[in-house]
């Protein structure tokens, strides 16, 4: 009854958060990877790993997870967050039911009580509420973490109840599966090492020093030493698919970012108790001075967590404090080790408090049984024990809820990091980000300027504001963003990419083409480049050209309408722009003739543009939007003042029209810029 209500009450938890957007690495691995989009794919996810994402420098061997997100996309036809938050909730309520039976096996290999069941089930329970797997529930792509863990549990449960059948190895198979999902399988040979030395052998760890116990030592890695030479073999393999481009995240220096881990142990050892301050991008950057006060108290505490390792493991009740103490210490050491670019992330913490979880709830089950006989004999203090765990699992339950409304949508997410990680520059820039995207440019310039004081040379930062000034009608200063972009990162091919849409936008065609060009020689299947290409090509009239794209473009995507028309236009060689003044004519409405503007502006061919505005506006009187055409034509061919009387007249009818805003501003300072120029 009691394993219903806490499912029950883990749906609950998380009822609010399955319509939750795609956020940070979603955007790459989910939204524009092409490959996710077919099941017929699935083969080619195990193959090459450019199918993980859409950015060179996140290519990565994660089949079985891509296997999982195209599955999502089938069964939601398409970008559907409700299907990929289902998944992983589903998987998510698995390995808590295998986590368990796993908790129940180990406490019951140490103590012989009939309560060991329920500090098995609280256990489960306190690490499936726990807020902090918010983090990673919430984060699609994420869900690596859920799988390697369901995984490695899985081999473990199997190793545990089923002791018979291990000669066959079966318990490997779900390890092995771990291998295409994250690189921390290679702690499950450690873990199995502790599980057969404390539960099966009934040694100590200060036992193991011992001349006598070497033969059960060694007997103990030889029937962990297969297993650990396969996962080795498989990971030593997957990580040889990895491009050199991932090395860009293992960026920072080794012995400041190990002493540093120190504190960051500090830090997630103290979030199970308090997990108040999460942040889905945290600020902590390598604490250069070893002498630093945050070193030094992670350096202790790493000295009291071997210490209680070690005391707990002498006597059998004791030691699934220990293993528990392993666990977490073991499952910290992947990310803790290689000199990563992010020195902290919350949703690290996911696999490790599965035994952080287990050694606080069963020391606490300790003490319980040690006052049985007390108790028992008064009911006030088993309504106490009951009331005091509801209310502690009803907290973390409510801390994760909030969380899920946290990860709601972009702006609320990185409003979040901004107040959690004021010194992220990355957190800064996509809360401006957020603020650009609902036309709020003053505010997403404030964002964005904060975040150059902390990372001056990011890429990213300086193409986003090279998109925004392009925005707020500032070319000049958009294009000195775009160039210092390519500057700091030329290796980023959505830096070419966002520069070549840039120069589209003001008819610099064939420095676009030269740009868009560039960006794929980088980075050949990147979506967005490849439309963009074949749009210029198209406009350019390069049918050749056109064709070969296209061509590429469809072993990517095969069937895809969108480039089955630009291959259809490069044997045909009738022009874009030809078909849209066809149909115009033969389908007359506004907004047929704002499309043919907005081409003939794209094309250069300003006048033919405010030709097609008229026209939509003889149809439609008070079509703001052809106005604000006719104003962005005027301000190219430099006739301000007529371009700023067609942004007025937009205004007029839409006064909150941001984009005719700034059209307007471009046209009164460029007009006043000419009038100094003449003045002196």
């Amino acid at each position: 009854m009691l394993s219903i209500l806490f499912a029950i009450g883990l749906v609950i938890t998380y009822s609010n958060h399955f319509h939750n957007g795609f956020h940070f690495d979603d955007v790459h691995t989910i939204e524009n990877n092409p490959y996710i989009t077919s099941l017929d794919n699935i083969p080619l996810f195990y193959k090459d790993i450019k199918t993980f994402s859409s950015l060179q420098s996140h290519w990565g061997y994660r089949p079985v997870v891509t296997t999982t997100l195209a599955i999502d996309y089938w069964m939601g036809g398409g970008l559907n967050p409700f299907y990929f938050h289902l998944s992983t909730f589903i998987w998510y309520m698995v390995l808590c039911v295998l986590l368990y039976f796993v908790y129940n096996k180990i406490a019951g290999k140490a103590v012989t009580h009939r309560w060991t069941g329920y500090i098995a089930l609280l256990a489960t329970a306190l690490y499936a509420y726990h807020t902090a797997n918010a983090e990673t529930i919430n984060y699609i792509i994420s869900r690596s973490d859920v799988l390697s863990a369901l995984c490695i549990v899985a081999s473990l449960a199997l190793f545990m109840l089923y002791p018979k059948i291990r000669k066959w190895g079966i318990y490997i198979l779900p390890a092995i599966i771990c291998i295409g999902l994250k690189e921390i399988v290679l702690v499950l040979p450690v873990i199995l090492f502790f599980y057969i030395i404390f539960f099966e052998k009934n040694l100590s760890i200060q036992d193991l020093f011992k001349g006598k116990n070497f033969k059960t030592f060694y007997k103990t890695v030889a029937v962990i030493l297969p297993i650990l030479i396969i996962l080795g073999l498989l990971q030593v393999y997957a990580l040889s698919k990895m491009p050199p481009q991932v090395a860009q995240n293992i960026s920072n220096p080794l012995v400041p970012y190990w002493l540093t881990q120190a504190f960051v142990w500090v830090h997630y050892f103290y979030t199970f108790f308090l997990p108040v301050n999460l942040s889905a991008d945290t600020d902590l950057t390598v604490l250069p001075n070893v002498f630093d006060d945050r070193i030094i108290t992670g350096l202790i505490f790493i000295a009291l967590l071997i210490f209680a390792i070690f005391k707990t493991s002498k006597k059998l009740e004791y030691r699934p404090i220990s293993f528990g103490l392993i666990w977490f210490a073991v499952a910290l050491i992947p990310t803790s080790a290689i000199p990563l670019t992010e020195v902290m992330n919350d949703h690290r913490i996911f696999f490790p408090f599965i035994g952080l979880a287990f050694s606080v709830v069963y020391a606490l089950g300790l003490l319980v049984i040690k006052y049985e006989k007390i108790i028992l004999k008064g009911k006030k203090f088993q309504l106490l024990i009951w009331v005091i765990s509801f209310l502690i699992l009803s907290g973390y339950a409510y801390g994760a809820y909030q969380r899920n409304k946290v990860w709601k949508d972009e702006e609320a997410l990185w409003l979040d990091v901004t107040k959690k990680s004021p010194q992220n520059g990355r957190g800064l820039m996509n809360y401006g980000l957020s603020q650009m995207a609902k036309g709020n440019y003053e505010k997403a310039s404030e964002y964005f300027e904060k975040a150059l004081i902390y990372t001056p040379y990011y890429s990213r930062l300086h193409i986003n504001l090279g998109v925004l000034k392009s925005a707020m009608g500032k070319p000049v200063e958009a294009e000195e963003y775009f160039r210092k972009a390519l500057q700091y990162d030329p290796n980023y091919n959505e830096g070419y990419y966002y520069y070549a849409k840039f120069l589209i936008q003001y008819n610099r065609l064939s420095e676009a083409r030269a740009m868009a060009e560039k960006g794929l020689q980088i980075n050949p299947y990147y979506m967005q480049g490849l439309y963009q290409m074949m749009n210029i090509y198209q406009i350019l009239e390069q049918w050749d050209k056109l064709d070969s794209v296209s061509q590429h473009t469809l072993t990517i995507v095969p069937n895809d309408s969108v480039v089955l028309q630009y291959l259809n236009a490069s044997k045909t060689r009738i022009s874009d722009i030809d078909k849209t003044v066809t149909y115009a004519r033969q389908h007359p409405t506004p907004e047929n003739f704002l499309e043919l503007s907005l081409q003939f502006y794209n094309r250069g061919e300003y006048q033919q543009c405010i030709d097609a505005c008229n026209e939509a506006i003889k149809l439609k009187p008070d079509y703001a939007e052809a106005y604000n055409n006719i104003c962005s034509a005027y301000n190219a061919l430099k006739m301000w003042d007529k371009g700023a009387e067609a942004c007025k007249k937009a205004l007029k009818i839409r006064p909150d029209y941001e984009l005719a805003k700034n059209n307007l501003k471009w046209a009164e300072t460029a007009k006043s810029s000419e009038k100094l120029k003449v003045n002196n």
